[in-house]
């Protein structure tokens, strides 16, 4: 039975740089994900004066309550959202002026939502091309707190960033979120906030942030749900059998929510206390899913639809046309360049398979997004001559995917 060790989560990783960086003490991370994005996010805290000490196996951090340790730095977020979005926040808390720069399409990313609840808490903040747009500088003075208002429709980051950003307020915060997607990315940081000593309340849209800040501590980063995605659909997809530990019922991500839709669709799903193992029956029934809170894993789903026994239809995914790229048009194109009927809508994709016919082989354009190359690597188990314009774009979140992922593939 092939088990499949996933690297440590992407998101649990920029949560946990940020914590120990913010926290009282030095802050141990057991486990970190080493790739694109949390490099860019651990060199981001060094411009800023952070000490962080990176082994292949622990990163340590010497946490600064007060903020930065420099009166100015340029930071380069790369493609990192989470980088892009968390670090200035955490620069607010400091006393200098501090400039935030990222990619060609970081910098497509929208961040106003966060932009104007920094500025209602009196943050100095300018956008230097672009409203809403990287690049940025702050020129921080403390945060004091209080009441904001915050829509976080388009991405749950920005609530997350405010939540990291209320103890280190000299009153704490007050977070009143109009609207909110990817839910469960919200509980994994409050999670991880608790383990760094912090307890978020929460009255019905408000969340309630106490100032006193964070306690140091040793913190084991649990394997990347998303990532895990493509090798339970591997399973599901060719009848075989997939474990992957660490990832299991008491796991924070809620990307792992993607196993009940292999469920759904016939594959043998078990979730114990140490792992999750998900088991092709040779089935692999239609679906009609509401994917707005695991909408990372909609391209994973997209993926393997083809070869389901009817219509696949994902929807409530309007925030995917935000990421990396517009994530809906991207699965979309590339099904229909392997002759897949495909359509969509603002928030939702169809995707109609046809009774034995098997999807002709295609180069897939990944528009630089790894979750795109990732996801149409499982449709090539299927479908010979499957091949990528830009393969090494995975290295944003999983540097040894390809080799990993063929492993499993002579494995399977």
């Amino acid at each position: 039975m092939p088990v499949v060790d996933i690297p440590g989560s992407k998101s649990v990783t920029a949560r946990a740089l940020f914590l120990a960086a913010a926290a009282d003490g030095v802050t141990t991370l057991v486990r970190p994900l080493r790739s694109d994005d949390t490099e860019g996010f651990a060199e981001g805290l060094t411009r800023l004066g952070y000490r962080v000490g990176r082994t292949p196996d622990t990163w340590q951090v010497d946490g600064r309550p007060q903020g930065p340790a420099v009166p100015e730095a340029d930071v380069y977020c790369r493609d990192g959202a989470t980088t892009a979005r968390f670090l200035p926040t955490l620069a607010a808390v400091g006393h200098g002026t501090y400039r935030f720069d990222a990619s060609p399409q970081m910098r497509r990313r929208p961040l106003l939502p966060l932009t104007r609840a920094l500025r209602d808490l009196g943050v100095d903040l300018r956008h230097e091309e672009q409203e809403g747009h990287h690049p940025l500088t702050v020129t921080a003075s403390g945060v004091d707190g209080g009441r904001v208002t915050l829509d976080a429709g388009q991405s749950s980051q920005y609530l997350t960033a405010l939540l990291l950003l209320g103890p280190l307020t000299r009153q704490g915060l007050r977070i009143t979120v109009t609207d909110l997607v990817s839910v469960p990315y919200v509980e994994i940081t409050i999670a991880m906030m608790r383990a760094f000593g912090v307890e978020v309340g929460r009255e019905g849209n408000t969340f309630v942030v106490p100032p006193g800040g964070y306690r140091a501590t040793t913190y084991a980063v649990e394997p990347d749900a998303s990532t895990a995605s493509y090798f339970f659909a591997a399973a599901a997809l060719s009848g075989g059998e997939v474990t992957v530990p660490g990832l299991g019922e008491g796991a924070l991500q809620g990307d792992l929510g993607f196993v009940d839709v292999l469920r759904r669709m016939g594959a043998r799903v078990t979730v114990g206390a140490q792992g999750t193992t998900v088991r092709g029956t040779g089935e692999l029934r239609g679906v009609t899913v509401n994917m707005r809170d695991i909408s990372d894993t909609m391209p994973t789903l997209a993926a393997i639809a083809p070869f389901a026994s009817g219509p696949v239809r994902i929807e409530d995914v309007a925030n995917t046309r935000v990421k990396e790229c517009d994530r809906l048009e991207a699965c979309a194109e590339n099904l229909r360049r392997l002759g897949v009927e495909v359509t969509t809508g603002p928030d939702w994709i169809e995707i109609q398979p046809r009774a034995g016919d098997v999807p002709a082989g295609a180069e897939i354009k990944s528009y630089g997004d790894h979750r795109i190359v990732m996801s149409f690597a499982v449709t090539g188990l299927r479908v010979p001559g499957v091949s990528f314009d830009d393969p090494g774009c995975v290295r944003k979140t999983f540097p040894g995917f390809h080799e990993e992922f063929g492993a499993l593939r002579a494995r399977l």
